[in-house]
């Protein structure tokens, strides 16, 4: 595990989730561990059938390994791995990316700085077929209903979001936080809600350009197990999760419930019904999601629009 003292000894641990990733694993591991060598790496395996996990074991022995014995989800196996690392910052890296050398000196100068900061997203350089995009900062607003979010300018160091993917957090204020909802599971909208309940809370979340991940897009795990109706059910189911977990401004609260009429009504006429089924799915899931909103709002001390009103200047 990496330790800078310079730097109040903070220490830094690199958390990867796998699911039957066997193949990026023998493209991307020896690459992460020659960028962040010393650095204390945990794999969580989510299950896999691919033999990930004799891969692991055969070639990569010293790495910490943490096999689950059934399948959860992308939260369930973050939170794992979060709570067996031993940093005082925790590095969250999806197993297509990889990143620069050098990247941990501005994680830890930021941390470094501010106690208040809970996470830093990542300059995603994303390789899409010939295509080189730079993303990462998120922003959103409030829009019929729903936090509509989207990326942002990467000119700018504040975030709506840190990704899940690529993005370093402070272990203690995760901990203060919960960590990730695991209501979300097995994908989506779990970094937006963390992310938000951080900003809720007092804390900062930041966006920095000098922190750089390479991310090679290929058919992830989510493709691969789930038909794209599955995944837009669980994509509406979570995003409706998300606002009657964290939405307490009394007018988004109101506005939220006025546009589902119309979010159902063209759910059903496009002839998908997907938007139905998220809903449905989501209502089984209330008592659950209500539990989180009671607890989750013992830390917020700002509102929704003071949170938001930073992205729409």
């Amino acid at each position: 595990m990496v330790r800078n003292c310079y730097n109040r000894c903070m220490t830094v641990s690199i958390v990867i989730p796998n699911y039957n990733g066997k193949a990026l694993l023998v493209k991307n591991l020896p690459k992460v561990l020659a960028v962040a060598p010393q650095t204390e790496i945990i794999i969580v395996d989510d299950s896999s059938t691919d033999g990930s996990v004799e891969f692991l074991k055969k070639n990569f022995p010293k790495i910490k390994l943490i096999e689950k014995v059934q399948n959860h989800g992308f939260a369930t196996s973050v939170n794992l791995g979060v709570r067996a690392a031993k940093g005082d910052i925790v590095f969250l890296l999806n197993s297509d990316a990889v990143p620069e050398k050098g990247f941990l000196t501005p994680i830890l100068e930021n941390f470094k700085h501010n106690e208040q900061l809970f996470a830093i997203g990542c300059l995603d350089k994303s390789i899409e077929g010939e295509r080189i995009i730079e993303r990462g900062r998120g922003i959103g607003r409030f829009e019929r209903g729903f936090l509509a979010h989207g990326r942002g300018e990467i000119n700018q160091s504040n975030t709506l979001w840190a990704s899940g993917g690529s993005s370093a957090f402070r272990k203690h204020i995760w901990e203060q936080l919960g960590g990730m909802d695991e209501v979300f599971d097995p994908f989506y909208w779990e970094d937006i809600d963390l992310s938000y309940r951080a900003l809720k809370s007092g804390f900062e979340v930041v966006f920095e350009s000098k922190n750089v991940v390479t991310h090679s897009h290929e058919e992830g795990s989510i493709a691969k197990s789930f038909s794209s109706t599955q995944i837009k059910i669980i994509s509406y189911r979570n995003q409706i999760l998300f606002v009657w977990k964290n939405i307490t401004d009394r007018n988004y609260y109101l506005n939220h419930f006025m546009w589902l009429p119309y979010h159902l009504l063209r759910s059903l006429f496009t002839g998908e019904g997907v938007f139905v089924r998220g809903l449905l799915e989501a209502l089984r899931k209330l008592p659950k999601i209500m539990e989180a909103r009671r607890k989750a709002q013992k830390l917020f001390t700002r509102t929704d629009a003071q949170v938001l009103s930073v992205f729409s200047k």
